[in-house]
């Protein structure tokens, strides 16, 4: 259970920088993008990009951005990351529960998919303890999640 209520919320120019530093385990690295790389990214992608700096109480401790399509009705989780002080903790599973929540409000949501890259401390055991299911489809080298809303 998680120490603090945890929040999503807009970054700004005075939280960038604490966003920015938050880092998964070395470990992880190859299966995460780095926050400024997803920040960039987003930039460059304001139609499809929605994303928000994960907080318990006031304390920056991880990352998500979702990419959006409303027209379509479709919406993924496109990056996920809490910072490897912060854990083990359970603030992951409360903050993809504060996205689920989100998405369930968006136009026509019907799922969340995700996808994750294969290997050895993978997040797909993560994803499926949450509810996400493997589709068996594979996107760009990496598994396809789908959580039903």
């Amino acid at each position: 259970m998680p120490e603090a209520r945890i929040t999503l919320r807009e970054i700004t120019r005075e939280t960038l920088g604490a966003i920015l530093k938050l880092k998964v385990a070395a470990t992880q690295e190859r299966f995460v993008a780095s926050n400024a790389v997803s920040i960039a990214q987003a930039h460059f992608q304001p139609e499809v990009a929605w994303f928000r700096g994960i907080y318990a109480g006031d304390e920056p401790v991880g990352f998500v951005m979702l990419e959006l399509h409303p027209d379509k009705q479709e919406y993924g989780l496109w990056r996920f990351m809490i910072d490897a002080r912060y854990q083990g903790r359970g603030y992951g599973a409360e903050a993809i529960a504060r996205v689920v929540e989100h998405v369930r409000g968006l136009p026509g949501a019907k799922e969340l998919i995700t996808s994750v890259v294969p290997g050895e401390g993978s997040p797909g055991p993560f994803y499926q303890g949450l509810g996400f299911e493997f589709t068996g489809e594979v996107h760009e080298g990496e598994q396809v999640l789908r959580l039903v809303l």
